[in-house]
């Protein structure tokens, strides 16, 4: 909405007055709006988004621009974008039905060009755009995502924000190793698990996590440790010597959540996964 004020002159005689100066507002008949399909987001996390644009008035605006900054913020002196807009992924409806492809004219802030919304009428622009290592994943992190709609019959320019936050979750991986690799009967054998947690959410006991195993030979004679902490069988392990089934029991691994770093001259960001070391040594 936008104010505009207007003052008279009346001249006579040689002389000047002028009238009381009156102030108006010129409603805007287009509104947009800007939505997310989903409202989290992981590094590599394809997201759709999409712009509606409604018209009230009884006049067609054509040749509309759709700017997307993409979640462009600053890191000092420079800009950095979180978002890549996915090429080829733009649609465009006029009330439900698909219409040509508008222009995509750049694509860093993404660009689109030549969109018309119908008197009383709707226009919707649905693209997708992937999340890059610009995009912080730590907990509580957003990206704050803002459209701008510019062109012919606008007072002013639209502008419509959508925020995504970073996915509260544990990301885990296991790898396992083993010392020495070649034993004879009767040698102590190593197996060492390092479980690491590239997610920002620690697990904790509540995420019922557990390592189950099956050793091959069979080991007897079992020391086990969780992070350098000896653990007891029948309480924080079960294992079967007939079996040679190893199954540590729920709530007791834990594992820390990965801390991140925004490299100050790349602008990426980096992980460092929270971990924990599982130990088991036995008798082959």
């Amino acid at each position: 909405m936008a104010t505009f004020q207007n003052q008279a002159t009346l001249s006579y005689a040689g002389n000047v007055t002028t009238s009381n100066v009156v102030t108006g507002e010129l409603q805007q008949t287009v509104s947009a709006a800007k939505n997310a399909i989903t409202e989290t987001y992981a590094t590599g996390d394809v997201l759709t988004y999409i712009i509606s644009l409604v018209n009230t008035g009884n006049m067609p605006l054509t040749d509309l621009t759709v700017t997307d900054d993409l979640g462009a913020y600053g890191q000092g002196t420079v800009t950095r974008v979180p978002l890549d807009y996915v090429e080829g992924s733009l649609a465009y409806y006029l009330g439900g039905t698909r219409q040509a492809t508008p222009v995509v004219s750049d694509i860093s802030p993404l660009t689109i060009t030549g969109v018309s919304v119908p008197a009383n009428g709707n226009a919707f622009l649905v693209y997708q755009a992937r999340v890059n290592d610009f995009a912080s994943p730590a907990t509580g992190a957003t990206i704050i995502n803002t459209a701008t709609v510019t062109g012919n019959g606008l007072t002013a320019p639209i502008v419509a924000t959508e925020t995504v936050t970073a996915a509260g979750e544990a990301f885990l991986t296991i790898s396992k190793s083993l010392n020495p690799t070649t034993v004879s009967e009767g040698d102590r054998l190593t197996y060492t698990f390092v479980i690491q947690n590239f997610g920002n959410t620690p697990v904790v006991a509540t995420d019922d996590a557990s390592v189950t195993d099956v050793f091959d030979p069979i080991l007897s004679d079992l020391a086990v440790t969780f992070n350098g902490v000896t653990w007891a069988e029948g309480v924080q392990y079960n294992y079967n010597e007939a079996t040679g089934e190893f199954t540590t029991v729920p709530t007791n691994i834990l594992v820390p959540a990965a801390t991140y770093t925004q490299n100050p001259v790349t602008g990426a960001w980096t992980v460092v996964p929270g971990v924990s070391t599982l130990v088991v040594v036995g008798t082959v």
